[in-house]
């Protein structure tokens, strides 16, 4: 095959690099990308690969400081011309955040493709190299080109905007609720099975990542959220029941956190669907609270976090989380 493309693999750690140290009888990130490489067969017949080990970390010890490193990191090589598309392995626990963060504060056209894996190398069915392949061969379709950030497992590819990670255990667990898969790899080829709308980029230099995240559950109080204020959080995201409601005593919390103008995002504990102020009994849009559309908590917190970074406006910030979906 002639002029093949090349592409950068930046490995960061997670199942997909990890073995199981006998002395303590558990697994670590331990491979390098070359040994990981080396067990994805056939790879150099479709393009060529070049290895970078930017971390070696289990996915919950990545940080928001990392994220903002890995992603100036990856815009390095994605300004280098020889290079077609950027693939990042990640551990899956807090892959969906990297990835969209790194959707919302890279703006290339290339195509950047987050995998990892969801058994380490000495289970039997490892599935990192697979997962690898998938990466590599949607990151040299011409199809993926002005996507975004993808998210690419068990041969499905996901908007890192919507993917998510829905089960603790099986190889196929990162899911789009929303939409379903935007495509999937087959005989190698990246098959689309619908488009993208719209895709939001924020080009921050920083973030702010004290921003708290609180689950809301019934018959629960202001005291976390006065905490957050208190501590001096940044930001305050709340994961709200349905529609976007919380239990009443949560509401106190919300207007002590308001008056010390601290932004509040309201999102849903719901797996799907959006909040929206359907409901007159609890009126968090008079409050200032900001609405997150159809982002589950953990996304929402990566957003005000990058927002953060490029203002403090509470209209501004409206903008960002609303503008597209709300009015």
């Amino acid at each position: 095959m002639h002029n093949k493309k090349k592409v950068a693999i930046v490995f960061t750690g997670g199942t997909i690099s990890m073995t199981v140290d006998e002395k303590i009888g558990a697994a670590i990130p331990s491979l390098s990308g070359e040994q990981i490489m080396s067990m994805v067969t056939n790879i150099d017949k479709v393009a060529d690969i070049e290895v970078y080990n930017f971390d070696e970390i289990p996915g919950p010890h990545m940080t928001p400081e990392k994220m903002l490193n890995l992603r100036n990191f990856i815009n390095d090589i994605l300004l280098s011309d020889d290079i077609s598309g950027v693939v990042v392995t990640h551990g899956t626990d807090s892959l969906e955040e990297t990835a969209y963060f790194l959707d919302l504060t890279l703006d290339s056209p290339k195509p950047v493709i987050v995998t990892g894996a969801m058994r380490s190398s000495d289970e039997l069915g490892y599935d990192g190299p697979s997962n690898l392949a998938a990466a590599v061969c949607t990151a040299i379709s011409d199809e993926a080109y002005n996507k975004g950030v993808l998210v690419v497992l068990s041969n499905e590819v996901l908007l890192a905007s919507e993917a998510t990670k829905t089960n603790t255990l099986t190889l196929n667990t990162f899911k789009s609720l929303t939409c379903g898969p935007l495509g999937i790899i087959d005989c190698d080829k990246l098959v689309l099975s619908r488009d993208i709308v719209n895709r939001q980029t924020i080009v921050v230099d920083k973030v702010e990542p004290d921003v708290a995240l609180i689950k809301s559950g019934v018959g629960m109080d202001e005291s976390f959220i006065k905490f957050a204020a208190d501590k001096g959080c940044k930001g305050i995201i709340i994961e709200a029941m349905g529609r976007g409601n919380i239990p009443p005593g949560m509401l106190k919390g919300v207007e002590y956190a308001r008056g010390k103008n601290i932004p509040v995002v309201i999102a849903t504990r719901c797996h799907s669907g959006r909040v929206f102020d359907s409901y007159g009994y609890l009126d968090l849009r008079n409050l200032g609270c900001i609405f997150a559309g159809d982002l589950p908590g953990q996304k929402a917190r990566i957003k005000l976090m990058v927002a953060l970074g490029k203002t403090n406006d509470l209209n501004e910030l409206k903008d960002i989380f609303e503008k597209g979906i709300y009015y």
